[in-house]
């Protein structure tokens, strides 16, 4: 930015000579406050009399304001200078009075900074993530352990990546994604997953919660305004689609997976289903409900919309494939690397049905122009290189001794306690006996206690009264019933958490 002067006969005057002590002329790429100094133009518009005294009353209220905050390197003088259009000594007399006052700090050679005497009045940016502060043990679920992050194997691709990167491909990218990562995806869930995989048909997303929002808007357009959804199920369905305009039909389950005849009786023509482990119940559709579900998908001409949200863990039985390689044309596949890598990654992927494909690109360049092109480039080296192969086989090893704590240790301290949905997955389902109810009053005492768990009701959309599930609620007197995540947690403090989960409502 170099604004003329206002006056047109205005000529300030030349830089003298350039010092050799002086500070090099500031990278603007480098500056992170290269784009704030326009709040400085009416001071440099003032009458030249004033214009010193001008500049230095907006450099000492931008400090006040908490607008150039403590620790933002200034642009040297000619700089500064040269962007206001005002000469190079009235910045260094500003900057000299200042410096003096205590508003700013400079070292020969070190540039002049913003000092941290004085307190701005506006308070730094507050931290929104979702978090359960204060808890001395958490089992809410959905979260990995983040110290599984394997940061060595992602810094050495992230600089392969940086070095070999063409130009090009920093540019707006295919919405779709970088054909590198689509084709380095459709080997790896082919593989892994049993998925049909066509680059062509895979659109890169920022994790399951952007694709269940674009395959909401993809539907709305076509003239839907209901989906299914399992119950229980994940509570952040019907946000998603309402906010694409879609209402959400809560649809019951039965021991084999989502229950046909309420589904056929619902009228909806796509639903959202979890079959390889269904959150949060953890049953694995049956051979006989899959083909079922994708008989009921064709009679009317509908979509399944899979999500695979944990499908790489398995612990006590086979992996079960992709519903979506038994019939590509009426699933929409989705997964995400947030259980296996780090959910602040935000990257995941949508598999659409070649009649979807279009429709699904042009909303996604509509939302966000396309994923960003390094991380896309940087993870398609990570599958490549069999890295993040490693990774699932180190967090399945990880997790299975997590899951054998916590079970034995609900076992200890829960005597007869029923746990359900163990043989995959990050999370189980507990059902403790009729004496350490009524569930109310069992949440508040762990609570209390500084144990963070979600009640099984939490993800049902009928209501505990709905039934459904039943088959998986064991005796009905049996109350309490808990879905526990554990994957975020090391089997020492799972052990302790329970303890003193017992303790609450025991001691």
């Amino acid at each position: 930015m170099a604004p003329s002067h206002p006056d047109p006969a205005h000529r300030p005057p030349a830089d003298p000579p350039a010092d050799p002590s002086a500070d090099p002329p500031a990278d603007p790429s480098a500056d992170p406050s290269a784009a704030a100094w326009e709040l400085l133009l009416p001071a440099a518009s003032a009458p030249a009399r004033a214009r010193g005294r001008s500049l230095q009353a907006a450099l000492r209220e931008a400090v006040r304001a908490g607008r150039l905050a403590a620790g933002t390197r200034m642009p040297s003088s000619r700089d500064l200078a040269a962007d206001l259009g005002v000469s190079r000594g009235l910045v260094t007399e500003a900057y000299e009075q200042l410096t003096a006052e205590g508003y700013l700090r400079s070292g020969r050679g070190a540039g002049t900074w913003v000092g941290d005497a004085v307190r701005a009045a506006r308070p730094g940016a507050r931290d929104l993530a979702p978090r359960t502060e204060g808890t001395r043990a958490n089992f809410v679920p959905g979260t990995p352990d983040l110290s599984l992050f394997p940061r060595a194997a992602w810094a050495a691709a992230q600089r392969e990546v940086l070095a070999d990167l063409p130009h090009q491909d920093l540019g707006y990218p295919d919405p779709r994604g970088l054909p590198r990562l689509r084709t380095a995806l459709a080997e790896l869930l082919a593989r892994r997953r049993g998925v049909v995989a066509d680059p062509e048909r895979i659109v890169v997303v920022s994790g399951v919660t952007q694709a269940t929002a674009l395959l909401g808007f993809v539907l709305h357009a076509r003239g839907a305004r209901s989906v299914g959804v399992e119950d229980p199920g994940s509570p952040q369905h019907s946000e998603l689609y309402a906010s694409a305009g879609v209402t959400t039909v809560p649809l019951p389950l039965d021991d084999e997976g989502l229950a046909l005849g309420p589904l056929r009786a619902s009228g909806v023509r796509a639903v959202v289903a979890t079959p390889a482990h269904q959150y949060p119940t953890g049953v694995a559709y049956s051979a006989r409900r899959r083909a079922e579900l994708l008989d009921w998908a064709r009679s009317v001409d509908g979509l399944v919309l899979e999500d695979d949200y944990d499908g790489d863990f398995r612990y006590d039985r086979a992996p079960v494939g992709a519903l979506q390689g038994l019939d590509p044309e009426h699933v929409a596949y989705t997964g995400s690397v947030s259980k296996s890598l780090a959910p602040g990654l935000r990257l995941g992927w949508l598999l659409v049905p070649e009649s979807l494909v279009e429709e699904v690109a042009v909303r996604k360049r509509t939302l966000d122009l396309g994923h960003p092109a390094l991380d896309q480039a940087l993870f398609a080296r990570f599958v490549e290189r069999g890295d993040y192969d490693r990774q699932l086989r180190r967090c399945q090893r990880a997790y299975r001794e997590r899951r054998d704590a916590l079970v034995g240790a609900l076992e200890d301290h829960f005597p007869g306690a029923e746990v359900s949905g163990i043989a995959a997955g990050l999370h189980v389902i507990a059902t403790l006996p009729e004496r350490y109810g009524p569930e109310e009053r069992f949440l508040a005492d762990v609570a209390a206690a500084g144990v963070a768990v979600r009640a099984l009701a939490d993800c049902l959309h009928l209501g505990a009264g709905s039934g459904a599930c039943e088959p998986h609620t064991g005796d009905d007197k049996r109350d309490v019933r808990l879905v526990l995540g554990y994957a975020h947690l090391s089997p020492g403090r799972i052990r302790d958490g329970v303890r003193m989960m017992a303790e609450a409502v025991t001691g």
